[in-house]
């Protein structure tokens, strides 16, 4: 993505929006400051990362309690989410949810002629100058709570110190009463397979200037599934390469046969039980993938794009974490409790560097109430995220979302003869115009506990699941039994009416 990379691990001062270098630089440190080396800074909270929970957590001491708060960001502002995540890959869903649209509205009475194919390069160019000014909403974010943003990067000294090292090379330290870790993480790309470093991570999936013609992606995560669903509705020959039979494999059976199904269905060329071998470019810049699947083995050539979306690595690297002696995990995730402390006075982490459900609202939500409970009232004193219940969704195609247990985890703590299921699939009036081969699947269940029959356990797919959930999700968080629902009265004709009409 030139000029405009996401992916540029120190981008120069120039492709910096001049407002954010006068921000970040002179409101910082004057001239002749700069020429010294250290230079001291002192603070009371210390934020390096400038993700959605750092952010949060930072705006939150500084507006609410009157906190000096700082915040140390190599890259854009927002994080992952922002700038190569939720934000970026939302638009990219909505652009391939139109196309979907023009493709049904025949059915419709429509007569939709287009006189080009999908023009990904304006579209590209669009949704970059949408993040930038995403950026810069950030940074005036920051200077309106009176937090303090440098741009650089942190290293940790000892238990209270920070050296920071900026753009130019210059170096300061400061000095923080409190510090709190929310780096997040960095996408993985297998280096045991021989030439994985031809082929580029889920971050890269946002600098592809031009709309390829075939792709392949390694993975079975919702990152994987969301890429593979959006290439394929905008006309991509679309490769997808899986370790199991389905995909999603974290979420309830339903979701994962369903959605699997339907993609097989829509056309995604679905590798089970496989794994890439070896890939090689060829003199054209095409790639070929060697892979098993299964007993067999396989070749798939001609590719534009390879992008692996297996996992992320906490981005820990660097950060000096040894000088303070704060704990990692077997997986190099920060070890830090209910309330955010890791083993080490004064120091705190959040969000995916902790490796503890990886979603922005949640960095948010845990950053937010850190704050309070650092720099608040006494009545804040005690103040948590409550990592329970927590609802997801996933943007493929159909979109699908969840709260609470599925089916097995539920049977695992409760027992079989304590649940009570319920469970429905139909299809949705949208498609009520459409030939059969048009028509999506819609699929709910609810996993209801005890004699009281309380919805431990939410799982939807179809469409419109993501905004269905969110209003969902509050009755479950609310501890809401089958009765509840069943006493809501249903909005008709909408397929939501159906999970309060559930026998």
């Amino acid at each position: 993505m030139q000029p405009l990379s996401l992916l540029a691990r120190r981008p120069l001062l120039s492709s910096i929006p001049a407002a954010s270098r006068i921000t970040t630089l002179s409101r910082h440190f004057s001239q002749t400051s700069l020429a010294m080396a250290p230079i001291s800074k002192e603070t009371d909270f210390l934020v390096i990362g400038g993700g959605s929970g750092g952010l949060g957590a930072a705006r939150a001491a500084s507006a609410k309690f009157g906190t000096k708060a700082m915040v140390i960001e190599g890259k854009r502002l927002g994080g992952t989410c922002v700038n190569v995540g939720c934000v970026p890959k939302k638009v990219t869903f909505n652009a391939a949810a139109i196309a979907e649209t023009i493709h049904q509205s025949k059915s419709y009475g429509f007569n939709i002629q287009e006189t080009a194919p999908f023009d990904w390069s304006t579209f590209k160019k669009k949704r970059d100058a949408y993040i930038l000014r995403l950026n810069g909403i950030y940074e005036r974010n920051l200077a309106n709570d009176k937090v303090e943003y440098v741009h650089g990067w942190a290293k940790i000294l000892s238990r209270n110190q920070v050296e920071v090292t900026l753009d130019d090379g210059t170096k300061t330290v400061v000095n923080a009463k409190k510090i709190l870790i929310a780096v997040g993480g960095n996408p993985t790309v297998p280096p045991q397979i021989p030439g994985s470093e031809l082929g580029t991570n889920s971050d890269g999936f946002f600098d592809i200037e031009t709309l390829p013609k075939k792709v392949a992606l390694v993975g079975a995560g919702y990152i994987a599934v969301e890429f593979a669903g959006m290439f394929n509705a905008l006309g991509v020959e679309t490769h997808l390469f899986i370790r199991h039979d389905t995909f999603l494999r974290h979420f309830d059976p339903i979701i994962q046969e369903g959605v699997t199904k339907e993609y097989e269905r829509l056309g995604v060329k679905l590798h089970k039980q496989s794994a890439a071998t070896k890939v090689e470019k060829d003199e054209a810049g095409k790639l070929t993938i060697h892979y098993k699947e299964g007993s067999s083995e396989g070749v798939v050539s001609g590719v534009d794009h390879l992008i692996w979306a297996v996992g992320r690595t906490p981005a820990t690297a660097d950060l000096g974490l040894e000088s303070a002696g704060v704990q990692l995990n077997e997986k190099g995730y920060i070890v830090a409790d209910d309330y955010q402390n890791t083993n080490v006075e004064d120091i705190y982490a959040l969000g995916d560097v902790t490796g503890r459900v990886e979603l922005t609202p949640v960095a948010i939500a845990a950053g937010r109430r850190l704050a309070a409970r650092l720099f608040g009232p006494e009545q804040f004193s005690t103040l948590r995220l409550d990592y329970g219940n927590i609802p997801s969704v996933v943007f493929a195609h159909p979109e699908v979302g969840s709260i609470g247990l599925t089916e097995p985890e539920a049977v695992e703590k409760y027992g079989r003869e304590n649940l009570k299921i319920y469970k429905t699939n139909f299809t949705a009036m949208y498609y009520a115009m459409m030939e059969p081969d048009q028509k999506g699947p819609t699929a709910y269940k609810l996993i209801c506990a005890g004699p009281e029959e309380r919805v431990v356990g939410l799982h939807i797919l179809g469409l419109g699941s993501g905004e269905m959930l969110q209003g969902f999700g509050v009755a479950v968080k609310m501890g809401a039994t089958k009765a509840d629902f069943d006493s809501c009265v249903a909005i008709h004709p909408t397929s939501a009416e159906e999970l309060v009409t559930l026998k």
